[in-house]
């Protein structure tokens, strides 16, 4: 299949790469990985699933070539409370790869200060805490709906154009010309929390005028979600995927490998998900033309044309008296090497899908989703994620838009789920 051939001649690549890891950057310099071994031992925490098998065979290989010992490792508990029991048994992570809001929650007591990095220069998504740079950005990602061109065009006969369905009107005509040309089910819907809430409804925060206004008026009592424009603009689409749900019958019960596959293989034509998707689509016989597209609204402000994404994923390193400096140091020369290194380049953008965050690193190897995701940056239409989502949204609102997907309330008791949730919270401060 494509994957295995795709795996085995990146492997060959990274091999040979890695044999000459430390020698030079692309930039004339040294990464100074191979300088940094001698039996150093650094811990990464990956908190992103669909590339922790990458992971772990990078630093089987890095750990070889340059004599750094690295281990990885990941954990379904959520990141603040992982992390906070390695910090409070003196264990702590050398690196870890967070979302922006934890390097926000942990960076001033557990991170140490990265601004005279030479990756600093290359990046316009680092993260900085009280004026000092302290977080790596790992990747650019974007969210959206996810369409299998290939699948569609071979219904339609028609060359598909997501410019020509950004209005929900549109877009509702084509999956009925869709499922009279044969694909009864032409949409699915990922049931998880961490899409349901952690992505798909945060996109109803993102996507107002005011954001921090906004929230803040949730958790005050004084939003009238029901009636917000956003909110019903939002759901009047997501009711649109729910009436075309291959799974319809058993929506909370659909896995989502099932959906990724039908998405790969051209027996669903549209999912909502984000380029990440990739790295589930490409173990399958997905088809050569698929993107990501901005969610269909009848809006007029703008936002159905436009992605939700920015940086993603952040590495911080351990400031503690548990990690020591030749440990710091090995930790930053893997993120050179990631930066500076064509090994660490083709990890990131080829081995792991990922869209780089850093302007030195092309793009020749992304996928057809990270194509997409780059496209829409480079053009300046990605809304801004919201990093300070608190750490129960996914889990608490999630659970809440899952009882919506079965079908056991309606709008108008989700958007009383939503409302309830944030005047019995605290906002993140920022």
């Amino acid at each position: 299949m494509k994957k295995k051939l795709l795996a085995v001649t990146l492997v060959a690549a990274m091999t040979a790469s890695l044999a000459a890891c430390g020698s030079a950057d692309s930039t004339g310099g040294d990464t100074g990985a191979q300088n940094s071994g001698d039996g150093v031992s650094i811990t990464i925490f990956n908190s992103k699933i669909e590339v922790q098998a990458q992971f772990e065979e990078m630093a089987k290989e890095y750990s070889e070539t340059t004599g750094v010992n690295v281990e990885v490792y990941y954990s379904n508990d959520t990141v603040a409370a992982h992390l906070a029991t390695k910090y409070s048994s003196n264990d702590p992570y050398t690196l870890s790869m967070v979302d922006a809001k934890d390097v926000y929650s942990l960076a001033e007591d557990h991170a140490i200060d990265l601004s005279s990095e030479k990756w600093v220069e290359n990046t316009n998504y680092a993260l900085s805490v009280n004026g000092k740079v302290v977080g790596f950005p790992v990747c650019v990602e974007a969210r959206g709906l996810i369409y299998n061109a290939d699948a569609i065009e071979a219904i339609t006969g028609e060359t598909f154009n997501p410019d020509d369905y950004v209005t929900l009107d549109a877009f509702q005509g084509l999956l009925e010309k869709l499922v009279a040309g044969g694909m009864e089910t032409p949409t699915g819907i990922m049931k998880e929390d961490w899409s349901l809430a952690g992505h798909f409804l945060s996109e109803v925060y993102e996507t107002q005028d005011d954001v921090d206004g906004f929230i803040t008026s949730l958790h005050e009592g004084s939003a009238d979600l029901a009636n917000n424009p956003r909110w019903n603009a939002r759901m009047d689409y997501f009711d649109t995927m729910m009436k075309y749900n291959y799974a319809a019958a058993s929506a909370i019960a659909a896995e989502r490998e099932v959906s990724e596959q039908k998405l790969a293989e051209g027996e669903i034509a549209f999912m909502f998900g984000g380029n990440w998707d990739w790295s589930m689509i490409n173990a399958y016989d997905y088809s050569e033309h698929m993107g990501i597209m901005p969610v269909p609204e009848n809006t007029s402000d703008g936002t159905n044309k436009k992605l939700v994404g920015g940086g993603s994923k952040y590495f911080f390193i351990d400031s503690s008296d548990n990690t020591s400096e030749e440990q710091r140091q090995a930790a930053k020369d893997f993120l050179n090497w990631l930066v500076f290194d064509e090994a660490g380049n083709s990890f990131l953008t080829e081995k792991c899908a990922l869209v780089p965050a850093y302007s030195n690193i092309g793009a020749a190897g992304l996928d057809p989703l990270s194509v997409s995701v780059k496209s829409y940056a480079d053009a300046g239409n990605l809304i801004d994620n919201y990093n300070y989502l608190p750490d129960d949204h996914f889990s608490l609102c999630g659970a809440a838009f899952q009882k919506y997907l079965a079908g056991q309330t309606d709008r108008a008791g989700l958007a009383a789920a939503v409302e309830d949730y944030w005047s019995s919270t605290t906002p993140v401060e920022h």
